[in-house]
């Protein structure tokens, strides 16, 4: 396992993060047993991930509880990332954090991150509270998800800053013409998410009619989708043609396209981690072998350039969810 250092922090993390958000079951993920959950992040460790990502607002706490029973007797293990949501305003975010405590059932959190930018709330009030819980020692680092770049640049005017939690994939670098180097500009690493795009990188899924709509609501696919919250076409016949070709490489290099998928991610300057989602240890595995891959500069550039057309149909807005986006 490769280990990166976490920002600025002493902290060093598996190149490879468990995101805990399936562990919630619930509406986008549907019924997920306990034991498994707790099985997958036991395998993690025994992988050598060290990192786990969850939040607050998954399904209520649900996967922060699940994440805190996993690590019982393992709590030393583990750095534990989680998140705090809307309520940002000073008291709002110490309850908060106070509660995703007892969900994970330990006394303090590696890194405590703005799941959200909250425009209605002064991010010098939020920051304020942050500061208190790290003098406390109840949060360890600080760190942001879903900021671009006016939100960024006016956090780093008021605190430091480890992470930026961002979805980057080769079907998702709407962060690199802007995001990415000013994270990189201030020591922030990145942290992906949907690394693998919602299973689109893995070759599940031929058509854009065979992805179910709980997954189908991103702007990659049409507004009109049932459980979409844009109005945007979408770009599928980008997306599936991207797709054509990252297989072709994949086939080529003699691998999965996940696995080049998530090398190609890997090797991406400016990235500390990247998540994967697991239900269970069986999925986890499938994942593993993108941490052994080393592509060659040719072969990352031209994964690049198959890619190209879906980034620019997605132009300036690095929300996978919502247009108008809710970055700033």
């Amino acid at each position: 396992m490769e280990y990166r250092q976490l920002g600025k922090t002493d902290m060093q993390v598996s190149v490879m993060a468990l995101g805990c958000w399936p562990f919630a079951g619930g509406q986008f993920w549907g019924e997920q047993d306990d034991n498994d959950s707790i099985a997958t992040v036991h395998a993690a460790l025994d992988a050598g991930i060290n990192f786990f990502d969850t939040a607050e607002a998954y399904e209520k706490g649900t996967s922060e509880r699940v994440l805190g029973r996993a690590l019982v007797g393992k709590r030393d293990k583990a750095i534990i990332a989680t998140k705090v949501a809307g309520r940002l305003h000073r008291e709002g975010v110490i309850t908060a954090c106070e509660e995703s405590l007892r969900n994970l059932q330990t006394d303090y959190i590696d890194l405590y991150q703005i799941h959200w930018p909250n425009h209605q709330i002064p991010l010098a009030e939020t920051v304020e509270a942050l500061h208190h819980l790290r003098d406390q020692g109840k949060i360890r680092a600080i760190g942001v998800s879903n900021f671009a770049v006016q939100d960024f640049t006016e956090l780093m005017s008021l605190t430091d800053c480890e992470t930026n939690q961002m979805p980057y994939s080769l079907l998702w670098r709407v962060i690199e013409d802007e995001i990415k180097p000013l994270c990189m500009q201030h020591n922030t690493g990145i942290l992906c998410y949907s690394s693998l795009m919602q299973g689109l990188l893995t070759g599940r899924y031929a058509t854009a009619d065979e992805v179910p709509d709980n997954i189908a609501r991103t702007r990659l696919y049409a507004g009109t989708r049932p459980m979409a919250e844009h109005n945007e076409p979408g770009c599928e016949t980008a997306v599936f043609a991207a797709l054509k070709e990252v297989r072709r490489i994949a086939d080529e290099l003699g691998h999965p396209m996940a696995t080049v998928s998530l090398a190609w991610v890997r090797q991406q300057p400016g990235v500390t981690s990247f998540l994967v989602g697991a239900r269970k240890p069986e999925e986890l595995a499938w994942n593993l072998p993108g941490l052994e891959l080393t592509l060659s500069e040719d072969v990352i550039a031209e994964l690049s350039r198959v890619t190209e057309p879906v980034k620019e149909k997605l132009a300036g807005n690095a929300d996978m969810w919502m247009a108008p986006s809710r970055m700033r």
